[in-house]
């Protein structure tokens, strides 16, 4: 569960870091991990892609729905490539204490759909553009809450 969703209180949108939109449960996979493997999580938990990373949990891809499409574009069979043939090594990444709307601007400027969050090299979590959306939202709560007459 994204932090984001425990927000109470309004919140300066400004000073959110990436820390509070979050989602620290990542689901992962190995370098030797099968591509019909991954296309089979992909699309039983309804990700878009998934960190490849090492038993010690350093980060080292990621898997997309783009990459998978390239390797069946290219005549791969996903039953016998690996995830290190096929993913994306240099992976855009963040830090826990980026704020949200330096977060915002990178993921614009790059037009990234997701952004795993590192410490050091280690995989912490993952920040998706719809994290940002909701935690702007939940953050500026107090603009949500009825005025007189019951009118938002």
């Amino acid at each position: 569960m994204r932090l984001a969703q425990y927000f109470e209180h309004a919140y300066d949108p400004k000073t959110l870091t990436v820390r509070q939109i979050m989602e620290g449960s990542v689901f992962t996979v190995s370098p030797e991990t099968r591509g019909i493997r991954i296309a089979e999580i992909m699309t039983e938990r309804n990700f878009g892609a998934v960190p490849i990373v090492e038993r010690d949990s350093t980060l080292v891809g990621l898997v997309s729905e783009f990459d998978l499409l390239r390797a069946i574009d290219e005549g791969k069979d996903l039953r016998h490539i690996m995830a290190e043939d096929m993913m994306t090594r240099n992976v855009v990444t963040v830090t826990e204490d980026m704020l949200v709307q330096d977060f915002i601007k990178l993921i614009q400027e790059k037009h990234l759909i997701r952004t795993p969050v590192v410490k050091g090299n280690t995989l912490v979590g993952i920040a998706t553009r719809r994290d940002a959306v909701f935690a702007y939202v939940k953050a500026t709560a107090s603009y949500w809450r009825p005025r007189k007459g019951g009118d938002l």
